[in-house]
């Protein structure tokens, strides 16, 4: 049956067999259908997402229709066409609704997004920055502890290396504890007015022989002794060159110019230095064959080191003696006792 043929069961007008409406029966409405050649428009979709095109119910609870399918005129159907044209002077169907706009996706959080996934862009924390913030805390206060720590310490050697001013006369003890004995510094070498003399240190003991008979021995040139053992040797000891030097330096900084001792270090400087001569007498057998030294007595001779010839600076050239006391010797200044 072709449609658009001139059969009797073709389309007729309004007013031809099956073409008018039944007036108790609202015409459908399916929408105008594009034109050939066009996209087909479904119409609004029912509620639950199907189109009254595709096999659904239709709105007035009639039969199923097939999406595509074509209602012809004829005397099997009543004469109704659902075709793609509305019949004439049918209502025109509303326009279909827009759909609605897709809600628009959530934003991402910054906060989770740089926590959970720093991102290629960003390097990876190192060193005190990967710690967290107690232990990043903790980190500072160690550093600051130990910065104040060497900044005392610092000042402390400062002080002790400088001439005599008024931070020294007013906490001079407290310097020395904290130098001595560990830190202790000597730059004579380098001070603004490096040393300029020649410094020997000479003994001399009281003897009682055998016979009970006490007598007194010349003075013995201890620094001299130490000058000769260094003279032609390539490799000085440390005690040759700096063991008496050393004691004699830290006797003079522990006593006044009258040798009284000016702290607690004092008594220790003179036991230390009074060792040091007994070691030495006895190794040079000075107390002779069953003698015994009683007692001891040092000195320091100071001279000028002579200006080169070159030079118009006028010094004295008479030794200065310093005189000690005599030290009774006890059993602990010697090895094995005093004999």
């Amino acid at each position: 049956m072709d449609a658009y043929g001139t059969d009797s069961d073709a389309r007729r007008g309004p007013d031809g067999p099956g073409g008018a409406p039944d007036p108790g029966e609202a015409p459908e409405a399916d929408g105008p259908s594009e034109p050939d050649g066009s996209p087909e428009a479904d119409g609004p979709r029912e509620p639950d997402g199907r189109s009254d095109l595709d096999g659904s119910p239709a709105a007035d609870g009639g039969p199923k229709r097939i999406a595509g399918s074509k209602r012809i005129a004829g005397p099997d159907t009543g004469g109704a066409d659902l075709g793609a044209w509305p019949p004439a002077g049918a209502a025109p169907a509303p326009a279909p609704a827009p759909a609605p706009a897709p809600a628009p996706a959530p934003a991402p959080d910054s906060t989770s997004a740089s926590t959970s996934d720093p991102g290629p862009h960003l390097a990876p924390r190192t060193g005190v920055a990967a710690l967290s913030p107690r232990y990043q805390i903790g980190a500072a206060l160690a550093l600051a502890v130990v910065a104040v720590v060497v900044c005392v310490h610092v000042g402390m050697v400062f002080l002790h290396v400088a001439p005599a001013n008024t931070l020294t006369k007013a906490h001079g003890k407290a310097i020395d504890d904290w130098i001595y004995p560990e830190f202790e510094q000597n730059w004579k070498l380098f001070a603004p007015n490096p040393l300029q003399q020649n410094i020997a240190l000479q003994v001399r003991a009281e003897v009682q022989a055998k016979n009970g008979e006490l007598r007194s021995t010349g003075w013995y040139d201890l620094s001299a002794e130490d000058g000769r053992a260094i003279d032609g040797n390539l490799l000085p000891s440390h005690t040759q060159q700096n063991e008496l030097r050393r004691a004699w330096d830290f006797f003079v900084a522990t006593h006044d110019s009258t040798n009284r001792s000016t702290g607690l270090r004092g008594t220790l400087s003179e036991s230390y230095l009074r060792r040091i001569v007994m070691l030495r007498l006895d190794r040079d057998d000075l107390s002779g064959n069953g003698g015994v030294i009683e007692q001891v007595q040092v000195r320091s001779r100071t001279t000028n080191v002579p200006p080169p010839k070159w030079s118009t600076e006028k010094i004295s050239d008479k030794p200065m003696d310093r005189v000690l006391p005599w030290w009774p010797v006890t059993a602990a200044d010697t090895d094995g006792g005093a004999e």
